[in-house]
């Protein structure tokens, strides 16, 4: 794996940021984090850069200790943190040279095609761009680095929608050239459409792990009969669960192919019935039902 945790632990005094965190993530996998603010996203990438210490466990890149050995965990990292800070008195142009230089990895021309990707004006200064037009220049600065790891927190914050679709282009670009990228974000739809694997957390804990194929084989489906349903056949039992709503719809529920149990649905006295996939904000809002506003698309 080319990132690892294992028991990762970050207190501050009586307060934990993130506890006892076990994951890892593979060579060319876009990997999401998924929470709402305070849930420990941050923390974990901030550990995993070695900005911060962990209080017990272990984290590695590349089987390079974050902590112990930082420096040269960060020389395999492009990051992009949530609050990307450029120098006010540069020209855009002059901040793409400056991190084009900075690191052995940078590659100038890169930074170039990608701010133009993003209609990004770099003749101006940094001071009179606007949030989002310096979130782009962060951007570019970011995806241009040759680094194994890419590091994206909340990147297509203050974005408007055509713009992260083409952030979106860029992760996807990544991975087709072997590289492995962790992608925090608030935005359900962003994380269902480019990630491999999800992990949701929330109040500091990892409390669950998706993986995203096989979530999408997954679907609702809501039945209307004109007569009582017959008993479910044995050979179905075991890929299908259902209930009874208020409404009078039956809701049911399959984790695999759809082949089967569409067959057998043919033959029941049918009203009306919706097929769709159960999608991620079901699986999201089991543990974060109260804040499932903050993960709406804008």
């Amino acid at each position: 794996m080319l990132v690892s945790t294992n028991n990762l632990t970050k207190r501050y005094g009586s307060f934990t940021a993130l506890d006892d965190c076990t994951c890892s993530v593979a060579p060319g996998e876009v990997f999401g984090l998924l929470g709402p603010n305070g849930a420990g996203k941050t923390t974990l990438l901030r550990l995993l850069l070695g900005f911060l210490k962990p209080t017990e466990g272990l984290a590695t890149v590349d089987g390079i200790d974050c902590s112990q050995k930082s420096v040269a965990v960060r020389s395999r990292i492009a990051y992009l943190p949530g609050d990307a800070r450029l120098v006010r008195q540069m020209k855009g142009r002059d901040v793409l040279r400056f991190f084009a230089q900075v690191r052995r990895e940078g590659d100038l021309r890169r930074a170039f095609e990608i701010a133009d990707d993003l209609e990004l004006d770099l003749a101006q200064y940094v001071a009179f761009m606007s949030t989002g037009m310096r979130q782009k220049l962060a951007l570019a600065a970011t995806f241009s680095m040759n680094t194994p790891l890419l590091i994206l927190d909340e990147p297509t914050a203050n974005l408007d929608p055509t713009v992260r679709s083409t952030v979106l282009q860029l992760v996807h670009a990544a991975k087709q050239e072997g590289k492995t990228v962790m992608f925090s974000s608030h935005v359900l739809s962003e994380i269902e459409e480019i990630c491999d694997r999800v992990v949701i957390l929330r109040a500091g804990q990892l409390v669950h792990l998706q993986v995203m194929a096989e979530l999408k084989r997954q679907h609702r489906i809501r039945a209307r009969l004109h007569a009582a349903m017959p008993a479910v056949p044995d050979d179905l039992v075991n890929l299908i669960s259902f209930e009874h709503q208020e409404n009078g719809e039956i809701e049911f529920h399959s984790p695999g192919e759809l082949t089967v149990l569409l067959g057998w649905l043919s033959t029941l006295p049918l009203a009306e019935m919706t097929v769709s996939p159960i999608g991620l904000r079901a699986i999201y809002d089991q543990f974060h039902h109260h804040s499932a506003a903050e993960t709406a698309n804008p």
